[in-house]
């Protein structure tokens, strides 16, 4: 099979654990006899010190040539540290989902039996979650339309705005995936307060007598928050709106034990992107320490959700699976004793891999 993939590295870590994944990308291409094809592209900070845009058009086109995308991190403490920027990396993220209407963020939240110890939780109540975070991307406060501040900069606005068919396109996937999965779906929104929400749990329940054999929830965005940590597993397929799914997603991460552990896909209209939920972590960018598992995993997701290769993503998860087994992982997550540094978590991976 032909795969043609856009790789963006991106800033801080970026380069050196999108460099990880690729070798597994690369070692599971050798081994089931595909023909890949990939080429970088800038994005991000790095974009914009080169070209000015965080998203450049080259970028762009390069991805909507590709069947999918695999990308790295955004984000500089240049302009984080500099509140009067104009441009910023992350208005290149959000420039990337809308261009490539990239409407669905999927993150799987799983735990690993070597992490457990490694959760804030205790372990009996986080041994065995497994669900699966849907966020809408492209709509809601991010977006929304008036956004600006005064003229004497002392007033600030943002504007929250949701269409019925934004609502229903994420909602219906929600249960696509419930399906496959436990068969629950819990709508999490504020509509006792926002009008956006009150949208969204009207088509919701509309859409809810569609899916007769989904058990069907709907939860505050506070009180899912405070679930998430009390009760993880009672969870299966969670959907949200944008900014909600920012926040709860990352929450999420955090019990599993390693917020360097969790991949996510972007599903989109043209092509979907494949990335790490963490961050560009720029202290540790160049020093070769940063964990590359989740950008591995993210390469998984990338066979299973893009290329429909089942076998390749198992493979690559089993990878992950056994270098955490072996402690061959990074100092973040590893046990007493040595720890590896990020090239040789993905040359061990790799040659897994290949021995299989």
């Amino acid at each position: 099979m032909k795969l043609n993939i856009a790789v963006l590295p991106g800033d801080g870590i970026g380069p050196e654990i999108v460099e990880q994944a690729m070798k597994a990308v690369k070692a599971v291409c050798d081994k089931f006899g595909h023909e890949l094809t990939y080429k970088e592209a800038l994005v991000g900070a790095i974009a914009i010190d080169e070209t000015g845009n965080p998203y450049p058009d080259e970028t762009h086109e390069l991805c909507m040539q590709s069947d999918a995308v695999l990308f790295g991190a955004i984000g500089s403490p240049k302009y984080d540290n500099n509140p009067s920027a104009k441009v910023r990396p992350e208005q290149g993220l959000l420039g990337m989902r809308k261009k490539l209407g990239l409407y669905a963020n999927i993150r799987p939240v799983t735990t690993f039996p070597s992490l457990i110890h490694k959760s804030p939780l205790q372990a009996d109540l986080v041994e065995g979650a497994d669900f699966m975070c849907i966020r809408e991307l492209t709509g809601g406060m991010y977006f929304g339309r008036p956004q600006g501040r005064s003229e004497d900069g002392n007033t600030a606005y943002d504007t929250c705005i949701y269409t019925r068919e934004e609502v229903e396109r994420i909602v219906r996937l929600a249960y696509q995936y419930a399906e496959k999965r436990r068969k629950k779906v819990t709508i999490v929104d504020k509509a006792n307060v926002l009008a956006t929400s009150r949208l969204w749990r009207q088509v919701s329940q509309e859409i809810e007598k569609e899916y007769p054999n989904v058990e069907t929830e709907y939860m505050f965005v506070d009180n899912a928050a405070m679930r998430i940590i009390q009760w993880p597993k009672s969870f299966d397929v969670m959907v949200t709106e944008n900014m909600f799914g920012d926040i709860l997603t990352d929450e999420a991460s955090v019990i599993t034990g390693s917020l360097g552990m969790l991949p996510s896909a972007s599903i989109g209209i043209h092509t979907s992107v494949f990335e790490p939920i963490h961050g560009s972590y720029p202290q540790a960018a160049g020093k070769n320490i940063a964990n590359p598992l989740a950008t591995v995993l993210s390469a998984a997701l990338m066979f299973e959700y893009a290329f429909n290769l089942m076998e390749e993503g198992k493979i690559i998860r089993d990878a992950v699976t056994a270098s955490m087994d072996a402690n061959v992982v990074t100092e973040d997550i590893a046990a007493e004793g040595k720890a590896y540094n990020t090239s040789e978590v993905g040359d061990w991976i790799a040659g897994w891999i290949a021995k299989q």
